[in-house]
């Protein structure tokens, strides 16, 4: 409540309290009159009137202490207004101090930039001053020169490519040597960076995975306990093995072979069909049309799921996560899939975890490198039925059933440098697929292809001029190639070892590496008599 309204309240209630009091008497009065008669009338008026004064009395009173008390607030709400203005006005006073102080600061600034503009446009008019001469002396500079170049075309008798290629010859003979040299020290230097670091991971990848030496083959052979079994299995004019090799797809071979019937085909999966069923066969006893086909559909459905089930566990060994179905079912293919003598699955999963444990050393996902190790020959599942060659095969397989990854899309189609390589888990794929290829034991290699290497990768190194003799050694390894030391110098001894080893890159397909030596060497001999 405001102070100012206090006083006038506190009259409005003495006022209301005496004319309630007067009202309350005049009442009492004419109740009074009517009870008790004239006399007691009188003697009521007489109170009421005196109870009336006192009221007016004790209302005045009011009204007086009311309005002192209202003097002295607005006297003290005075003052106190009064000191509040000073303080203001003080408040005031100092914030247009402060805005004085500010605005000479402005003016002061505001004549350091009037100067520094006037210096700037100054310095403007000098530079294009400068800039004009500048120009002007280029070009008297540009027209001595080409009346000088035209005075030694006229002189030397050459046009401007002449000279230019004449220079640029007389600069490469003179720079060879340091160029050579330039980039042997390059190369070592990054060479010697890039093999500790890349010996580092594929060594720790190398140690935390261990595989067996040995690669399992598919059997294609079915053992039977007599030779007269071998009469049963062919039946009456050979109805039982026509029976057996039109609902298999294979070829039984009965020969002469003690104890030994032979299942070829080109299809590995028929033809593991085609072993245990006749295996049941031959343990039933009952070789007929009609149990043969039972037995040949019982055991394909059984050979489905198992397939099934392996490529479901690969991808479970291999920590990839869910796969489809139909992914899950190539998988399993591989099983009976085999490469210089290989088995593809068991190939594929040492690739996933090599891929993994690299890329975790390199700090990538683990999960993408196994996934996309696993997944790397995926089409040789399927490569019989499709055209094409193994990498886009089961790069366009994956892409049907489901993998969406364009890093393990890539690594598929890109592992043996059929593309352009653009994603890192596709070196980690192709180095760890080399690893598994060409450890010890991993795979045999016929002796018709071993020499003709061996032979291509001599041929590949005599075919540059200044070679005498080119050697492969460490099982194609590495060449030693012998240079003509008449013809060649040390400098470009280092040259054409970085060609051979770039024509190799490009001419040949070879796991791992291949060093190239160089040799150069001059001997003098003689004797003395």
């Amino acid at each position: 409540m405001d102070p100012h309204t206090q006083p006038w309240l506190w009259i409005g209630i003495a006022l209301v309290l005496g004319l309630c009091a007067g009202g309350g008497l005049i009442y009492l009065r004419e109740r009074s009159r009517r009870k008790s008669g004239d006399a007691q009338s009188a003697v009521l008026l007489a109170q009421s009137q005196e109870t009336l004064a006192q009221a007016r009395k004790e209302s005045e009173n009011l009204y007086k202490e009311a309005d002192l008390r209202a003097k002295d607030e607005i006297f003290q709400k005075r003052n106190e207004f009064t000191r509040e203005m000073e303080t203001a006005r003080s408040e005031l006073r100092e914030h247009e101090r402060r805005l004085e102080k500010r605005e000479d600061a402005i003016e002061q600034q505001q004549r350091e930039l009037s100067k520094k503009e006037r210096a700037a446009e100054h310095q403007h008019k000098k530079n294009i001053e400068r800039r004009d001469n500048l120009e002007k002396k280029q070009k008297e500079i540009d027209t001595l020169q080409q009346q000088q170049v035209q005075k030694l075309h006229e002189v030397s008798g050459l046009s401007r490519a002449d000279a230019e290629a004449a220079l640029l010859q007389r600069l490469e003979r003179e720079l060879a040597s340091e160029y050579a040299e330039r980039i042997h020290k390059n190369e070592e230097s990054i060479r010697t960076v890039s093999e500790q670091k890349a010996r580092e991971v594929v060594a720790t990848a190398i140690q935390r995975f261990a595989a067996s030496h040995t690669a399992d083959t598919t059997v294609s052979t079915v053992d039977i306990p007599s030779d007269d079994m071998k009469g049963r299995i062919i039946g009456r004019e050979g109805r039982n093995i026509r029976t057996f090799e039109k609902c298999t797809g294979v070829d039984v071979i009965v020969d002469d072979t003690p104890g030994v019937v032979i299942v070829s085909a080109f299809d590995n999966v028929r033809r593991e069909v085609a072993r245990l069923a006749l295996s049941k066969l031959i343990q039933d006893g009952r070789i007929h049309p009609t149990r043969i086909e039972e037995v040949v559909k019982e055991t394909q459905e059984e050979i489905d799921k198992l397939i099934l089930e392996v490529g479901r566990k690969a991808a479970m060994d291999a920590e990839i996560g869910p796969l489809h179905d139909k992914l899950s079912q190539l998988l399993g293919r591989l099983k009976y899939r085999t490469s210089y003598s290989q088995n593809v699955l068991q190939h594929s999963l040492e690739v996933a975890h090599l891929s993994g444990m690299m890329a975790q050393e390199l700090r990538l996902d683990g999960r993408i490198a196994r996934r996309c190790g696993l997944l790397h020959d995926i089409g040789k599942a399927a490569d019989h039925e499709m055209e094409g060659g193994h990498p886009k095969i089961g790069a366009e397989l994956a892409k049907r059933y489901g993998e969406t990854n364009p890093d393990v899309l890539h690594a598929i189609i890109g592992h043996h440098d059929d593309v352009t390589i653009d994603h890192i888990y596709t070196v980690l794929v192709a180095a760890a697929d080399a690893i598994s290829a060409s450890r010890p034991g991993a795979r045999r290699e016929t002796l018709e292809k071993y020499v003709k290497r061996l032979e291509e990768l001599e041929a590949v190194a005599c075919g540059f001029p200044g070679i005498e003799h080119a050697y492969a050694i460490q099982a194609g390894r590495e060449v030693r190639v012998i240079a003509d030391s008449g013809r060649l110098n040390d400098a470009e001894a280092l040259q054409l070892c970085r060609s051979i080893a770039r024509a190799i890159e490009e001419q040949l397909d070879f796991p791992g590496e291949i060093k190239v030596t160089v040799v150069r060497e001059m001997r003098a001999v003689e004797i003395a008599k």
